[in-house]
């Protein structure tokens, strides 16, 4: 198996630190993007400036209910390479748009559906519920329990599980807890192949790893608003492919008809939807405090180069991951794991309580996950960040 490899040779690196962005103290090292993205500062504005908004109503025209949606879409369809924003569903929440995905989705008894081995909860109990709906049959690629070419074999069990039984794959690019990197324009090509559904939660990638829809052309790409987008907690983005354009809505809101613009004529009920994945928006997406927010966020987020992003990320971590690695810690070969989201599996022998009473000591914040500590890091992080984190493992193990 050829595998794909997004990086650049970090010295070509563009990307320099961009802290002042951010209202993160200096006292304060954060590794933890991927649980929570602080806002950018334009963000936060754009937030109290919406806030106040409400304060005087009667100054909320009905434009405001719809031409901000247009221009978020776009700035998303933008950050994914899409050809229409059409296509593009403003939801609260990854499960709600894997619901709406499900909800469109018919199977036959024995069909299978493939997922990945520990996706996140909201990727597997979905596809659980539709698998009993249908009496299918959930099949799991696992994860490899060799440490030597762990990734590179872990891809090869995904691919070797989409057989003529396949109906849907959904997963993410990455895995969400350690980082390892899947290669989905294989999976893609194989799915095709079955006549399979590719269902993709982009919550751990999107913003962060460079990802094309013209090139994966996925069945529907879900993806979080609050990590490595840098928007709000509650809100959420799907992109729905030609499958689902005359798919039916998990629930019925007046802004999504043709023709909702018109408020005086609301009660001229309308049939007809408007196009493509409009009809799967959430009711009150519109959310004044929440679209300006993401607005402004994926404004500053797309003035960079994911692959960009990675390269920083690269050349911030790897320095640390060496080190890490030369004292037992097991981090995913550099070819095979995401850059800016890593697992870092520590020796049996650390104290796990001891050392989290070290990392919350030195104001440094990860996320535990299973058998990992998640490392997430980004352009408002330093080489100095990722140092102070490997060394309180280094002083566990003295």
């Amino acid at each position: 198996m050829t595998f794909f490899i997004f990086m650049e040779n970090s010295s070509n690196m563009s990307l320099s630190n961009q802290k002042h962005l951010f209202d993160i103290p200096e006292e304060i090292t954060y590794l933890n993007i991927a649980s929570q993205s602080p806002s950018f500062k334009t963000s936060e504005e754009a937030g109290i400036k919406a806030v106040k908004e409400k304060t005087r109503p009667y100054l909320i025209t009905t434009s405001r209910y719809f031409d901000p949606i247009v221009k978020l879409k776009k700035l998303f369809t933008q950050l994914v390479e899409a050809d229409d924003y059409n296509r593009v569903a403003c939801i609260p929440s990854v499960s709600y748009g894997l619901a709406t995905v499900a909800n469109n989705i018919q199977l036959n008894e024995g069909d299978e559906i493939v997922l990945v081995e520990e996706q996140f909860p909201s990727n597997y109990y979905v596809w659980e519920k539709l698998a009993q709906e249908y009496k299918a049959v959930i099949k799991i690629a696992k994860q490899p329990e060799a440490i030597q070419g762990k990734g590179k074999q872990w891809n090869e069990n995904i691919l070797s599980a989409i057989t003529d039984k396949t109906a849907v794959v959904a997963m993410g690019n990455i895995h969400w807890a350690n980082g390892t990197l899947f290669d989905l324009k294989a999976v893609r090509k194989k799915t095709l192949q079955h006549d399979a559904l590719l269902i993709i939660d982009g919550s751990q990638s999107i913003g962060a790893l460079p990802f094309s829809v013209k090139e994966i052309q996925p069945d529907a790409l879900i993806c979080a608003g609050y990590k490595w987008l840098f928007g709000p907690y509650g809100c959420a983005y799907a992109y729905f492919g030609s499958y689902f354009d005359n798919g039916n809505p998990i629930e019925e809101n007046w802004s999504n008809r043709l023709n909702s613009e018109n408020l005086s004529g609301l009660t001229n009920y309308q049939p007809e939807y408007k196009p493509l994945a409009n009809r799967y928006s959430v009711g009150e997406h519109g959310s004044f405090i929440y679209v300006e927010m993401q607005i402004a966020a994926l404004t500053e987020l797309l003035k960079w180069k994911q692959i960009d992003i990675q390269n920083y990320c690269d050349s911030i971590t790897s320095s640390s991951i060496s080190k890490l690695k030369k004292i037992g810690c097991f981090i995913e070969d550099s070819n095979f794991r995401a850059k800016h989201l890593f697992g870092v599996e520590i020796p049996s022998s650390i104290n796990l309580i001891s050392l989290k009473e070290r990392l919350a000591k030195e104001n440094i914040y990860v996320s535990f996950r299973g058998n990992y500590i998640r490392i997430s890091c980004h352009a408002f992080n330093t080489e100095k960040d990722i140092e102070k984190f490997t060394n309180c493992i280094i002083t566990e193990l003295a």
